[in-house]
């Protein structure tokens, strides 16, 4: 017989258990961050469902459909691990690699902001679409995927670099967990265009989603998996310890997942929970917001503008002004050369 399942909300340090129905509970819903674990497993993970947020961000600066798939798993990425964040601070994906999609940046700034943006090779891009060869590992090529923590003034950047040569992110994000974290982590990643009613008719949105899971025991007998790859062990190895096929269950339970359940928004996240961890009791924390939001500002543009010499500001004129337009967000600023005549 199944265990009974158990499902509790955490919302300012106040918990509630019960044995509700679905429905009984509220929804995070679109753009929230929805932290989650399940005891019996030693499991904690976040899971998300991105929807007007993603669109806008993919929508104004028209991507091409490719490049637009690409960067939505880079934001989704970030939103997973930028949340996990205890301080003020930011969490920083870029890529750099040789092939058409040359650099996938998002950057998340705690408590809630996000901003991405791709850059790439229209002529080579193109070449790729018309020949039906769009697959990411054709898309990114070579290079390195860079994760980034940045915890301010003061302090020292944390970086880890992944190998990206002929990986998808999510294989990526995985390799990263091995090697520099070395806590067993799976991630599931999915994007999509879904067609949604309106006033004037029907219109594409992009939706993206993701899950998130981490076995994180408690106890000291289980803290340390020593034939995790990237630990000391042979990397080919599996976890063989008996106490850990809680970690094995749970990679089997995340194989279940279809794509379309991470987008679904008549899913949503919680309901998702529910069908994964039902049997187990799944504890699920308030979900955290995240927000189509630039950190960029005239002051700050003015800032860096300030500190250029004469000859500079002569060279970054044209027509007359000096326009600057950021590469997130896509908003100009524009300037009279005059404002810094005295440097």
């Amino acid at each position: 017989m199944a265990a009974p399942w158990s499902f509790v909300m955490l919302e300012s340090h106040q918990v509630t258990e019960h044995h509700p129905k679905l429905g009984e509970f509220g929804y995070a819903g679109d753009d929230h961050v929805v932290p989650f674990e399940v005891g019996p497993l030693d499991v904690r993970g976040r899971t998300v469902q991105l929807g007007p947020m993603l669109d806008a961000i993919l929508g104004r600066h028209d991507y091409p459909e490719p490049v637009a798939r690409l960067l939505a798993e880079a934001c989704v990425l970030t939103v997973l691990l930028g949340t996990s964040l205890k301080f003020e601070g930011k969490f920083i994906l870029q890529t750099r690699t040789d092939g058409p999609v040359d650099m996938l940046v998002a950057d998340f700034s705690t408590p809630s902001a996000l901003r991405a943006y791709a850059r790439f090779d229209a002529d080579r891009l193109e070449a790729l679409v018309a020949a039906g060869e769009t697959s990411q590992q054709t898309l990114l090529g070579s290079g390195v995927l860079a994760l980034t923590i940045d915890q301010g003034a003061h302090t020292q950047r944390y970086q880890g670099i992944v190998q990206l040569d002929g990986e998808t992110l999510e294989d990526a994000a995985r390799t990263y967990f091995r090697q520099s974290e070395q806590i067993p982590t799976d991630i599931r990643l999915s994007v999509a265009k879904l067609l949604t009613p309106g006033v004037s008719g029907a219109r594409e949105q992009w939706r993206a989603g993701g899950i998130l899971a981490q076995f994180l025991p408690q106890s000291p007998e289980r803290m340390r998996v020593p034939d995790l790859p990237g630990g000391d062990g042979d990397p080919r190895d599996e976890i063989h310890d008996p106490a850990d096929n809680s970690w094995q269950e749970l990679l089997a339970l995340l194989g279940t997942i279809e794509p379309t359940e991470l987008i679904d928004p008549t899913i949503g996240a919680e309901r998702l929970l529910y069908r994964l961890f039902h049997e187990h009791g799944v504890r699920v924390f308030g979900g955290v917001p995240v927000a189509d939001q630039c950190s960029c500002s005239r002051d700050k543009i003015r800032g860096i503008l300030e500190g250029f010499s004469a000859q500079e500001i002569k060279d970054s004129t044209e027509d007359g002004g000096i326009h600057v337009a950021c590469e997130f967000c896509s908003k100009q600023y524009d300037f009279d050369p005059a404002e810094f005549a005295a440097q």
